[in-house]
Protein backbone atom coordinates (compact mmCIF):
# COMPACT_ATOMS: atom_id res chain seq x y z
CA UNK A 1 0.00 0.00 0.00
CA UNK A 2 1.26 3.40 -0.82
CA UNK A 3 1.08 6.46 2.11
CA UNK A 4 -1.04 9.47 1.27
CA UNK A 5 0.23 11.72 -1.09
CA UNK A 6 0.90 15.30 -0.98
CA UNK A 7 1.37 15.98 2.52
CA UNK A 8 2.93 19.72 3.06
CA UNK A 9 5.71 18.97 4.93
CA UNK A 10 6.99 16.28 2.18
CA UNK A 11 9.73 17.69 -0.38
CA UNK A 12 8.90 15.31 -2.43
CA UNK A 13 5.43 13.72 -2.53
CA UNK A 14 6.20 10.97 -5.56
CA UNK A 15 9.55 9.97 -4.04
CA UNK A 16 9.73 6.10 -3.88
CA UNK A 17 10.82 6.38 -0.03
CA UNK A 18 7.14 6.55 0.48
CA UNK A 19 6.15 3.09 -0.61
CA UNK A 20 5.67 0.73 2.39
CA UNK A 21 4.34 -2.92 2.26
CA UNK A 22 4.69 -5.06 -0.39
CA UNK A 23 5.05 -1.80 -2.77
CA UNK A 24 8.70 -0.95 -0.72
CA UNK A 25 9.36 -4.75 -1.01
CA UNK A 26 8.68 -4.99 -4.95
CA UNK A 27 10.58 -1.55 -5.46
CA UNK A 28 13.40 -3.28 -4.27
CA UNK A 29 13.29 -6.37 -6.34
CA UNK A 30 12.97 -3.93 -9.40
CA UNK A 31 16.18 -1.99 -8.66
CA UNK A 32 18.05 -5.64 -8.53
CA UNK A 33 17.14 -6.00 -11.99
CA UNK A 34 16.79 -2.20 -13.81
CA UNK A 35 20.75 -2.05 -14.55
CA UNK A 36 20.11 -4.46 -17.34
CA UNK A 37 18.84 -2.37 -19.23
CA UNK A 38 20.54 0.69 -20.96
CA UNK A 39 20.51 4.05 -17.98
CA UNK A 40 17.70 6.36 -20.55
CA UNK A 41 14.84 2.81 -19.22
CA UNK A 42 15.63 2.63 -16.08
CA UNK A 43 12.99 4.05 -15.00
CA UNK A 44 10.78 2.61 -17.42
CA UNK A 45 12.12 -1.11 -16.31
CA UNK A 46 11.40 -0.16 -12.97
CA UNK A 47 8.23 0.83 -13.00
CA UNK A 48 6.81 -2.40 -15.39
CA UNK A 49 8.42 -4.35 -12.65
CA UNK A 50 6.63 -3.39 -10.03
CA UNK A 51 3.17 -3.31 -12.28
CA UNK A 52 3.65 -6.76 -13.23
CA UNK A 53 4.47 -7.99 -9.72
CA UNK A 54 1.58 -6.19 -8.46
CA UNK A 55 -0.44 -7.66 -11.38
CA UNK A 56 0.82 -10.98 -10.48
CA UNK A 57 -0.04 -10.61 -6.58
CA UNK A 58 -3.62 -10.08 -7.78
CA UNK A 59 -4.05 -12.58 -9.76
CA UNK A 60 -2.88 -15.27 -7.37
CA UNK A 61 -5.67 -14.16 -4.82
CA UNK A 62 -3.60 -11.55 -3.26
CA UNK A 63 -1.38 -14.61 -1.80
CA UNK A 64 2.12 -13.47 -0.79
CA UNK A 65 4.67 -15.13 -3.48
CA UNK A 66 8.77 -16.09 -2.55
CA UNK A 67 11.21 -13.93 -3.45
CA UNK A 68 12.18 -16.36 -6.16
CA UNK A 69 8.56 -16.17 -7.79
CA UNK A 70 9.26 -11.82 -7.50
CA UNK A 71 12.84 -12.45 -9.26
CA UNK A 72 11.51 -14.54 -12.45
CA UNK A 73 8.88 -12.02 -12.87
CA UNK A 74 11.20 -9.60 -12.94
CA UNK A 75 13.45 -11.55 -15.17
CA UNK A 76 10.67 -12.00 -17.34
CA UNK A 77 9.79 -8.37 -17.67
CA UNK A 78 13.64 -7.59 -18.60
CA UNK A 79 13.86 -10.39 -21.07
CA UNK A 80 10.72 -8.80 -22.89
CA UNK A 81 12.02 -5.50 -22.65
CA UNK A 82 15.45 -7.15 -25.06
CA UNK A 83 13.21 -9.26 -26.72
CA UNK A 84 11.16 -5.81 -27.99
CA UNK A 85 14.50 -4.13 -28.91
CA UNK A 86 16.30 -6.84 -30.93
CA UNK A 87 12.72 -6.48 -32.80
CA UNK A 88 12.91 -2.37 -33.04
CA UNK A 89 16.26 -3.16 -34.77
CA UNK A 90 16.24 -6.02 -36.39
CA UNK A 91 13.10 -6.24 -37.70
CA UNK A 92 11.80 -9.93 -36.84
CA UNK A 93 12.77 -12.61 -33.88
CA UNK A 94 13.32 -15.66 -33.90
CA UNK A 95 9.75 -16.18 -33.00
CA UNK A 96 9.20 -15.39 -36.29
CA UNK A 97 10.54 -17.97 -37.89
CA UNK A 98 9.46 -22.15 -38.08
CA UNK A 99 11.52 -24.37 -35.97
CA UNK A 100 12.82 -26.11 -38.20
CA UNK A 101 14.75 -23.25 -39.46
CA UNK A 102 15.10 -21.79 -36.31
CA UNK A 103 17.68 -25.05 -35.49
CA UNK A 104 19.31 -24.94 -38.59
CA UNK A 105 20.29 -21.19 -37.93
CA UNK A 106 21.72 -22.32 -34.54
CA UNK A 107 23.50 -25.19 -35.79
CA UNK A 108 25.03 -23.45 -39.03
CA UNK A 109 25.25 -19.95 -36.77
CA UNK A 110 23.38 -18.37 -39.38
CA UNK A 111 21.92 -15.61 -37.50
CA UNK A 112 24.13 -12.80 -39.04
CA UNK A 113 23.01 -13.19 -42.60
CA UNK A 114 19.48 -13.22 -41.24
CA UNK A 115 17.33 -12.65 -44.70
CA UNK A 116 14.31 -11.18 -42.62
CA UNK A 117 16.26 -9.01 -40.16
CA UNK A 118 15.98 -5.27 -40.78
CA UNK A 119 19.86 -3.89 -42.21
CA UNK A 120 21.30 -0.90 -40.01
CA UNK A 121 23.14 1.38 -41.72
CA UNK A 122 24.40 4.21 -39.31
CA UNK A 123 24.08 7.80 -40.43
CA UNK A 124 27.61 8.44 -39.44
CA UNK A 125 28.64 6.22 -42.01
CA UNK A 126 31.50 7.65 -44.86
CA UNK A 127 29.63 7.85 -48.21
CA UNK A 128 32.36 8.64 -51.36
CA UNK A 129 30.89 10.31 -54.23
CA UNK A 130 31.97 9.94 -58.30
CA UNK A 131 34.04 12.49 -57.61
CA UNK A 132 35.91 10.89 -54.59
CA UNK A 133 34.67 13.81 -52.07
CA UNK A 134 33.60 11.51 -48.50
CA UNK A 135 30.49 13.32 -46.52
CA UNK A 136 28.26 11.45 -44.15
CA UNK A 137 25.45 8.80 -44.97
CA UNK A 138 23.36 11.18 -42.94
CA UNK A 139 24.16 14.38 -45.35
CA UNK A 140 22.54 12.59 -48.19
CA UNK A 141 19.59 12.38 -47.24
CA UNK A 142 17.60 14.81 -48.64
CA UNK A 143 15.60 17.32 -45.95
CA UNK A 144 12.67 19.47 -47.51
CA UNK A 145 13.50 22.00 -44.40
CA UNK A 146 16.95 22.51 -45.06
CA UNK A 147 18.13 25.73 -45.72
CA UNK A 148 19.96 26.17 -49.18
CA UNK A 149 23.66 26.66 -48.27
CA UNK A 150 24.68 28.21 -51.18
CA UNK A 151 21.99 30.66 -51.58
CA UNK A 152 22.87 32.26 -48.41
CA UNK A 153 26.42 33.52 -50.60
CA UNK A 154 24.67 34.57 -53.92
CA UNK A 155 21.71 36.43 -51.68
CA UNK A 156 22.62 39.75 -51.67
CA UNK A 157 19.73 40.98 -49.61
CA UNK A 158 20.26 38.28 -46.98
CA UNK A 159 24.34 38.65 -46.70
CA UNK A 160 23.76 41.57 -45.52
CA UNK A 161 21.80 41.20 -42.46
CA UNK A 162 23.26 37.96 -42.36
CA UNK A 163 25.72 37.63 -38.84
CA UNK A 164 29.73 37.89 -40.39
CA UNK A 165 29.68 34.51 -38.63
CA UNK A 166 27.33 32.69 -40.41
CA UNK A 167 28.73 34.14 -43.95
CA UNK A 168 32.26 32.53 -42.58
CA UNK A 169 30.65 29.12 -42.15
CA UNK A 170 28.99 29.24 -45.06
CA UNK A 171 31.90 30.04 -47.33
CA UNK A 172 33.98 27.31 -45.21
CA UNK A 173 31.23 24.75 -46.53
CA UNK A 174 31.36 25.55 -49.77
CA UNK A 175 35.21 25.67 -50.00
CA UNK A 176 34.75 22.15 -48.50
CA UNK A 177 36.52 23.03 -44.87
CA UNK A 178 35.65 20.91 -42.35
CA UNK A 179 33.75 22.87 -39.11
CA UNK A 180 34.79 23.40 -35.94
CA UNK A 181 32.21 21.61 -33.05
CA UNK A 182 31.34 25.48 -32.43
CA UNK A 183 30.65 26.43 -36.08
CA UNK A 184 28.30 22.91 -36.13
CA UNK A 185 26.45 24.15 -33.30
CA UNK A 186 26.08 27.47 -33.87
CA UNK A 187 24.98 26.51 -37.75
CA UNK A 188 22.24 24.22 -36.38
CA UNK A 189 20.90 26.75 -33.77
CA UNK A 190 20.40 29.48 -37.03
CA UNK A 191 19.08 26.60 -39.02
CA UNK A 192 17.05 25.47 -36.12
CA UNK A 193 15.54 29.36 -35.45
CA UNK A 194 15.15 29.94 -39.66
CA UNK A 195 12.89 26.63 -39.87
CA UNK A 196 10.68 28.19 -36.91
CA UNK A 197 10.23 30.77 -38.73
CA UNK A 198 9.16 29.32 -42.13
CA UNK A 199 7.06 27.44 -40.01
CA UNK A 200 5.46 29.42 -38.55
CA UNK A 201 5.08 31.16 -41.95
Amino acid sequence: MVTTLGCPEDKDPLSYDRLDGEWAQWFRTAQRFEHKVPLQDKGDIRHTIILELALARSKNDHKPFSEAMKCRIASCVVANYWRKQYKLTNGLDCGSCSQKQRLKCRSEDLYRQCPKAIKIEYLSTPITDADGNVTEFGDTIADDKAIDLGAWIDARTFLRSCPHRLIGIAHKISNGDNLTPTDSQYLWRFRKREQNRLVAM
